[in-house]
């Protein structure tokens, strides 16, 4: 998509609720957009598939596997997805919007990480991993650009589109999918994968954050597939010195070319780098990572807000570190024997503010209480609830249409939480659904009409074709309340954000065949999207032979794409009986037989006389077909004749 082109989804309705708001990303296979739910009033992701994608029933079914695979993980560091459905042709699934960047966009900005970022960002990525191995799904596609690191410090996996079973997790012939830096032995030699294949791109993405680069390269991706087949991932140290041996090792065993030498599943190498952390922050290890100078804010002991974090680049030297270690003991020793009992009554005074400390936090003015859950509760009730707990209530009002008027939708700080005893929580309670007015909707086009409603705060809801004579085709005929009373809002009215309202469109007046061949009848139903059939059979003066004589509807009603019109099928002119004129002059019975509808063949001359020159001397002796006869109006007779008689 070139400047010159906007991109047609900006500013969209999606499903008559995702007012869709700017492009957040663009992938191989679908768009993110940034969009708003109409409906619950909250930001959120979502993700379209692309257009030429579309038919394509294996990326169709890949996308909704996505949804599906992560709607069954509800873990803090998986991406939540809370829709997906197709609109029109599109696509789509519907997911949290988390504003940040991906671990991608910080090793682009940022080169290599420290070992505590490295195991930082492990630890949450795993965390979600082990969430999705433990429900019997497979990522399949785990890289940088799928680590999502939100502004507010929380770590998710995203992008679920590969994910498989574990139960199906067998080769189908297919090209191998994902990235290709990332792919274990496994799937790039026999296309199957388990869990350890997700270890496997875990250990490369470690690698890469502790190196600042990824341990294959080549200028063609099969260059790259064939060294992960084929070469082993060497040690992170390598690169950077400042790697610990015990990141080193779980790197190694994390990418071994073999699956069952890595580990079985995400919560197995959890539980190593859990063990791995702590090795590394024990005081006096020799492996951890020593260049880290720790700057406590004041007092005696520094919390881990207090702490900041210098990384290698202050480079401590260690001897430099024990030297002043032993000079800063030995100056605190000096201290405690020439201040002898103050320092004792010192220590009991700290003993008591701590323990002071203690009760306020622990059980007193300062002790963190759970916030009761109170939401969908009558006001009186949550208030009571609350007072209970410790805490003070304020309240404001807000419109909804989910909860009731008078009951409380939410609370700040939300239900559930931690709040400080005596603190005041705020009630917001339920005012019901906020009144809007919706315009005229009448005489507007399809299109026009879903803008005005969604526009008033309103969602649009059937859409019911018909064909209407009188209304030009694509026009609102009607329009009602989907809700309540159902009230016509064709000229516009009152009615409550959030809800719906029903359209009633034309297509315009159904076809008239009349005078029509019954084929071509048919065909030109057919053309728009009407079935026909045969009524009944009459005679006509009018119209021809197997033409329609009349139409109309087979059901009462009106009359909606898929229905049946009756067609009535002329027999063409009713027979009438041949005169009897035998006997009669020719003038007579010339007259009697056009009156009667028919044409009349006769000779020009009997013997040397003309016929016509004198009529009432001749008579008729026979016609053909005989009198009586029935024959088709505007048949011929064929009369014979005799001079005199």
């Amino acid at each position: 998509m070139t400047a010159s082109q906007p991109d047609p989804m900006l500013g969209r309705l999606i499903d008559g609720r995702y007012q869709v708001r700017s492009r957040i990303a663009r992938g191989g296979m679908a768009t993110v957009y940034l969009a708003t739910d109409l409906r619950l009033e909250r930001r959120v992701a979502i993700k379209v598939m692309h257009g030429h994608l579309a038919d394509d029933a294996q990326f169709k079914n890949r996308f909704v596997q996505e949804a599906r695979s992560a709607a069954r993980l509800a873990h803090p560091n998986v991406v939540s997805v809370f829709d997906q459905g197709q609109d029109a042709d599109m696509a789509y699934l519907v997911m949290e919007y988390l504003p940040g960047i991906t671990l991608r966009d910080l090793l682009r900005d940022y080169g290599r990480l420290t070992p505590e970022q490295t195991i930082d960002i492990t630890d949450a990525v795993l965390s979600g991993l082990a969430a999705a191995h433990r429900a019997g799904i497979v990522h399949r596609d785990l890289k940088p650009e799928n680590v999502l690191l939100a502004d507010d410090g929380r770590i998710k996996i995203g992008d679920f589109g590969l994910a498989r079973a574990v139960t199906n997790s067998t080769g189908t012939g297919q090209a191998l999918l994902g990235t290709i830096a990332y792919l274990s032995p496994e799937l790039v030699t026999r296309g199957v994968a388990d869990a350890r294949s997700d270890i496997y791109a875990l250990g490369i993405m470690m690698f890469e954050m502790l190196t600042g680069e990824q341990p294959f390269k080549g200028e063609q991706p099969m260059q790259v597939a064939y060294q992960h087949a084929n070469d082993a991932v060497p040690r992170p140290s390598r690169l950077n010195p400042e790697v610990p041996p015990q990141l080193d090792d779980l790197v190694l065993w994390a990418t071994a070319k073999d699956p069952a030498a890595r580990p079985a599943d995400a919560g197995v190498m959890l539980d190593r780098l859990l063990q791995v952390e702590r090795e590394l922050h024990t005081p006096g290890s020799d492996t951890g990572p020593q260049p880290t100078l720790v700057l406590a804010g004041g007092g005696f002991e520094a919390s881990d807000s207090d702490t900041q974090l210098i990384g290698p680049a202050a480079q401590v030297r260690p001897e430099a570190s024990a030297t002043d270690a032993v000079a800063a003991l030995a100056k605190t020793a000096h201290g405690r024997q020439s201040r002898g009992w103050w320092l004792l009554a010192l220590v009991l005074v700290l003993a008591a503010v701590a323990g002071g400390t203690g009760w306020y936090f622990g059980g007193g003015p300062g002790s963190q209480v759970t916030v009761p859950t109170v939401n969908g509760v009558a006001l009186d009730a949550a208030k009571t609830a609350l007072t209970k707990a410790g805490f003070k209530v304020a309240t404001d009002e807000v419109y909804t249409s989910s909860v009731p008027a008078g009951s409380v939708v939410s609370s700040t700080p939300a239900q559930g939480t931690k709040a400080t005893n005596g603190s005041t929580v705020k009630l917001h309670v339920s005012k019901g659904r906020q009144p809007i007015t919706i315009p005229p909707l009448a005489g507007l086009s399809k299109a026009q009409a879903q803008k005005a409603i969604t526009g008033a705060g309103a969602l649009v809801g059937t859409v019911d074709e018909q064909f209407v004579s009188d209304v030009p085709k694509d026009t609102v005929v009607s329009a009602a309340q989907a809700e309540g009373d159902k009230a016509d809002l064709s000229k516009g009215g009152g009615y409550f954000k959030g809800l719906k309202v029903n359209l009633v469109v034309s297509l315009g007046a159904v076809p008239d065949v009349t005078g029509k061949a019954e084929p071509d009848a048919q065909a030109a139903l057919s053309a728009v999207g009407l079935k026909s059939t045969e009524g009944k059979k009459d005679y006509s003066d009018s119209v021809p032979k197997g033409a329609v004589l009349s139409q109309a509807p087979q059901n009462q009603g009106p009359v909606r794409v898929g229905d049946t019109i009756v067609l009535d099928i002329s027999l063409g002119p009713a027979p009438v009986a041949v005169p009897n004129v035998v006997g009669e002059t020719w003038d007579k019975a010339k007259k009697d037989l056009t009156d009667a509808g028919f044409k009349v063949s006769y000779p020009a001359t009997v013997g040397p006389i003309p016929v016509d020159q004198f009529p009432s001397a001749f008579k008729v002796t026979a016609t053909d077909p005989a009198a009586s006869t029935m024959q088709p109006k505007g048949s011929t007779v064929t009369v014979s004749l005799s001079f005199g008689g």
